[in-house]
């Protein structure tokens, strides 16, 4: 997928990019490649794989259900690496509140440097462990939407999501093709989390015979208190 099929593809679901949103979309593919010389952000570096598997793939929650990113939502992308799904997204909703947590500076450094970049402001970036983030009170339960992508199994993923998610708020998990396995084994994790399945949807992505599975949590309940567990339980012993 070449920046112009991209941006084609974009503007069938009424995503009609500007220039200064194409230009930021080249200069974060530039800055990828470049800062991956000596970072290890990503194994794909050719453009149209970056075009199609980190920005189309990162956007296509966005695509298909608009309506779950609401006007100037507060998003919390947990685990971004290279700020991905949720610094596509915000490329394409500049309105969204954006918060980021990942564990490693260097990547943190990368984005800091990306964001200025770009132009792009309201990202809040946070050093830390998922797990000691969900329960500092200045993040827990305080964002509208949460998502990861390629993290963890679902049922470890979901106690470093979940508790960042405010009631009547929701978890999105960007999910590899063995997810609707992963999903029978987190359900007793999501109910003791407070989450609920929405959905799960499969997806292929264009041109491609690489498929996706989407899911949608709502956060029914408070998560009770002593979630999350110590950092690094989590991995260790599953819910």
């Amino acid at each position: 997928m070449n920046p112009e099929l991209f941006a084609e593809t974009l503007s069938k679901y009424n995503f009609k990019l500007s220039p200064v949103q194409e230009q930021q979309f080249k200069t974060y593919f530039k800055e990828l490649v470049r800062v991956n010389e000596h970072v290890n952000l990503t194994r794909i570096t050719d453009e149209d794989e970056v075009y199609l598997k980190h920005f189309y793939d990162s956007v296509t929650p966005l695509l298909l259900w608009p309506e779950v990113f609401a006007e100037g939502a507060k998003l919390c992308d947990v685990g971004a690496g290279a700020g991905f799904p949720s610094l596509p997204i915000k490329i394409l909703r500049p309105d969204l509140e954006v918060t980021i947590v990942d564990s490693l500076g260097k990547r943190l450094n990368f984005l800091s440097d990306l964001l200025e970049k770009l132009g792009i402001e309201g990202v809040n970036l946070v050093h830390g462990r998922a797990e000691d983030v969900g329960q500092n009170p200045d993040y827990r339960e305080k964002f509208d939407l949460v998502t990861a992508r390629a993290v963890a199994r679902m049922s470890v993923l979901s106690e470093y999501c979940l508790p960042l998610a405010k009631v009547g708020g929701k978890f999105l998990a960007l999910k590899g093709p063995r997810a609707d396995e992963e999903l029978e084994d987190a359900k007793g994790a999501l109910e003791k989390l407070g989450g609920e399945v929405v959905f799960s949807r499969v997806i292929t992505l264009p041109g491609s015979a690489e498929e996706r599975i989407l899911v949608l949590v709502d956060k029914v309940k408070a998560t009770p208190g002593k979630y999350p567990r110590q950092a690094g339980t989590p991995n260790r012993k599953p819910l």
